[in-house]
């Protein structure tokens, strides 16, 4: 009867060496770095932003990516997406700025997601009157598999309605003299 336990036994024992065997060393920790490199890569996309360069600022999404536009249908993938911001940029008066106060990477170094606030300046299409728009967004990426990082998910919404784009304000006028009366009081 001990045959009959002794090959359970040693399945069982086996299991248990092979599950205390050294696990290979821990992959290095990237997060820093990575948290960089997203960074840049929004640095160098409100520069797309500012030349309004559609090739350029449709690069930095995945070709499988979302946009969560507020009061539109979500926009995915390339050619979609490439064909809004066209319609975007089209605009003499669209300019955006953005700028991420949080980035953080997962652990696996293989998503990431930055958030922060925005600019937009753009012509109202039932106004035709220029205004300006704050608010904030929220960016996922996703490495790829040459290391760079692009963006899969892009949602962005305002604090408030748009206002009226404030102009450059030009010298004020010199405050008018009042000259004495020299009329006699009488």
């Amino acid at each position: 009867m001990q045959k009959r336990y002794s090959v359970p036994a040693a399945v069982a024992i086996a299991v248990f060496l092979v599950g205390c065997s050294e696990a290979p060393p821990p992959a290095p920790d990237n997060r820093a770095a990575d948290a960089k490199a997203i960074r840049d890569v929004e640095t160098a996309c409100v520069q797309s932003w500012t030349t309004k360069d559609v090739d350029k600022i449709s690069g930095f999404y995945a070709d499988d990516a979302s946009l969560f536009m507020p009061d539109a249908p979500v926009i995915t993938g390339g050619p979609a997406i490439k064909a809004a911001l066209k319609l975007m940029v089209a605009d003499k008066n669209f300019s955006l700025t953005f700028s991420a106060d949080k980035v953080e990477v997962s652990k696996a170094g293989d998503l990431a997601y930055s958030q922060g606030a925005y600019t937009a300046t753009m012509t109202n299409p039932k106004t035709k009157k220029v205004v300006t728009e704050t608010g904030k967004f929220v960016t996922v990426y996703k490495k790829q598999p040459i290391g760079a990082w692009k963006a899969v998910a892009d949602i962005w919404n305002a604090d408030a309605p748009a206002a009226p784009a404030k102009h450059r304000a030009s010298p004020a006028p010199a405050p008018h003299k009042h000259h004495k009366s020299t009329a006699r009081k009488r």
